[in-house]
């Protein structure tokens, strides 16, 4: 069993605690996406996201930064949501391009 894994066993894998120091915009941040995404607490959307990281590194920072980058356009109003169908057409046109 993966270090990262937190599920099995009888009470599952010793836990172990840690401290963490964010800005109080990013807590809150943090706090309403927990919410949104209906996790119990802000400590088990931690670990998902810790565990996300670590069992999925071919998501790089820089394609984080460009999804957040995208979220905060789509939340501001600066961008529109495309849908699977306009995105096919899309990658069509850039097929037929080449």
């Amino acid at each position: 069993m993966s270090d990262a894994d937190t599920s099995g066993g009888d009470n599952g894998p010793e836990k172990i605690q840690i401290n963490l120091r964010l800005t109080k915009a990013f807590l809150d941040d943090i706090d309403a996406t927990w919410k949104e995404q209906g996790f119990n607490s802000r400590s088990e959307f931690l670990r998902h996201a810790a565990r996300d990281a670590v069992k999925h590194p071919e998501f790089s920072r820089e394609g984080w930064k460009q999804i957040a980058a995208s979220e905060h356009d789509l939340r501001s109003g600066d961008a529109e949501l495309v849908s699977r169908d306009e995105v096919r057409a899309m990658m069509r046109r850039d097929e037929n391009d080449e």
